[in-house]
């Protein structure tokens, strides 16, 4: 039970829950959007999160978007993630989406929740990251088109919501690996998960549970890719390069962490999936 009032509204259109949120914003009320809401609940239930309004994005149809427009994968921010294993139109996002929670919880946990969740680990973002996919923005100043690795890095400005993520076709079909390690079970927390893809011979990858969020490493990357030196030697490299302050938590020590990375980078050499 959600030990507070407040007022909720599901607006129809995109213009409709702007026009929502500046008439509750001018009248100093503390405004939340909603894309799926298990968070949100589950915050308010803990006593870690108050608000005056909610504003359900579920309703408006650029937010349920699930198909080919063109050469671009189009996802509506209030996709559920068992809605994205059931479609199988992105591998990749596909298997790293069915590790995060249990089935049920997935049938409510949406692709958008989860990029904005103020919980660090994001996974969901991971495949976006290594596509180089492209978030669309929509607030009080219109919208924005921003790089899933920006969104990654920073917060919204106040009143922004995500309405959809757009990922070229050429990048759904790659070969690639999802790889995940948790302290009891395939689901839950990372210690670390990482998400890969080979492009033009070259390896992209994007990691969650070392950092304070997602993120994707050009020099980690530029390692990884390094076919002058053997493989022992990339992965000592490679982890070296990482930020230096890796995560410590209740999960696992960030020398935990590290050793896990290991285990997994280099399992990664023969676990690839796909047409390549």
């Amino acid at each position: 039970m959600i030990p507070f009032n407040f007022d909720y509204y599901k607006p129809e259109s995109v213009e409709e829950a702007l026009k929502i949120y500046s008439n509750e914003w001018k009248l100093g009320k503390k405004v939340v959007y909603l894309s799926g809401g298990t968070e949100v609940i589950t915050f308010a239930r803990g006593g870690k999160l108050t608000v005056d309004t909610v504003i359900d994005l579920k309703g408006i149809p650029e937010c349920n978007v699930l198909e080919m427009q063109g050469e671009e994968l189009v996802i509506g921010a209030a996709v559920t993630l068992n809605r994205l294993v059931e479609s199988n139109l992105f591998p990749l996002l596909r298997k790293t989406v069915r590790t995060i929670a249990d089935h049920t919880s997935r049938n409510k946990i949406t692709i958008g929740g989860n990029l904005m969740s103020k919980l660090g680990y994001r996974e969901g973002i991971l495949p976006l990251l290594v596509t180089d996919a492209l978030a669309i923005i929509n607030g009080p100043k219109g919208t924005d088109v921003m790089s899933v690795d920006n969104l990654a890095a920073s917060e919204l400005v106040e009143g922004q919501f995500l309405t959809q993520i757009k990922v070229s076709s050429k990048n759904l079909e790659l070969p690639f690996v999802h790889l995940k390690r948790t302290r009891s079970s395939n689901v839950g927390y990372p210690i670390v998960s990482l998400a890969a893809l080979r492009k033009e011979n070259r390896i992209r990858i994007a990691f969650s549970g070392l950092h304070e969020h997602p993120f994707r490493s050009a020099v980690v990357e530029g390692v990884l890719n390094d076919a002058t030196i053997g493989d022992e030697q990339r992965v000592e490299k490679a982890i070296a390069k990482l930020p230096t302050n890796i995560t410590d938590d209740f999960i696992a020590s960030k020398d935990f962490r590290r050793f896990i990375l290991e285990k997994l980078l280099t399992e990664m050499d023969t676990a690839w999936e796909g047409n390549g």
